[in-house]
């Protein structure tokens, strides 16, 4: 048991690894929205952004409601506001973040930004489905996209920042996932070593006679 506690609390220390920001997943649109249970839709709460338009209105050539959105949805381009800056420091460290990216355009820019502004990663339109051609109701050109963080980035990443030099960087349905405290996994990993020796303990015993 000492051992298994031991091996719990170096699970929960953090991982001295290089860090890393990539693209996990592309899906396809649906109408309606089956992607992730979105922290922000634009509706209530509404996130810490700056820049952009946060609108429910669709307009000819300048941006259109993201496939499968509903209600608000926010819009980054020269129109609307570009750049637009999503703070979202209040979350601590953050290991995944998911949303529909609107008829994604090779123009359209995603970066991962620390506290001091610095760029820690970057995405265009053309890494996320290729042709980017800016497509309103192809379910491949309105993604959900998930972006994985590791080890110090998680810690080092605070603002998402959208820019698009044409119209336009849809976005709506932001899912964000923090990061477990050290001492949350160790509560977890200690729960499951517990029903695990309990099982153990339980376990019935087989008696075996010898004629």
């Amino acid at each position: 048991m000492k051992t298994l506690l031991a091996a719990t609390a170096a699970m929960a220390l953090p991982a001295a690894a290089n860090a890393a920001i990539i693209l996990g997943s592309v899906t396809p649109g649906t109408v309606p929205y089956s992607g992730p249970t979105p922290t922000y839709d634009f509706r209530s709460p509404t996130p810490n952004v700056t820049g952009g338009l946060i609108t429910n209105t669709s307009e000819s050539g300048v941006g259109a409601q993201p496939y499968g959105s509903t209600g608000s949805f926010w819009t980054v381009g020269p129109d609307d506001g570009s750049p637009g800056n999503m703070d979202l420091s209040s979350f601590g460290n953050i290991s995944n973040i998911s949303f529909i990216w609107g008829s994604v355009d090779g123009y359209n820019l995603l970066e991962f930004l620390d506290a001091g502004g610095n760029v820690l990663a970057s995405f265009t339109g053309a890494d996320v489905f290729n042709p980017a051609n800016g497509n309103q109701t192809d379910p491949n050109t309105n993604p959900v996209v998930r972006f994985n963080l590791t080890d110090g980035d998680q810690t080092a990443f605070t603002t998402l920042r959208l820019s698009s030099t044409s119209n336009a960087f849809e976005t709506d349905n932001f899912a964000i996932n923090a990061v477990p405290e050290p001492a949350t996994w160790a509560l977890m990993m200690i729960g499951f070593a517990a029903v695990g020796f309990g099982m153990r303990r339980r376990r019935p015993q087989v008696s075996v006679r010898y004629a």
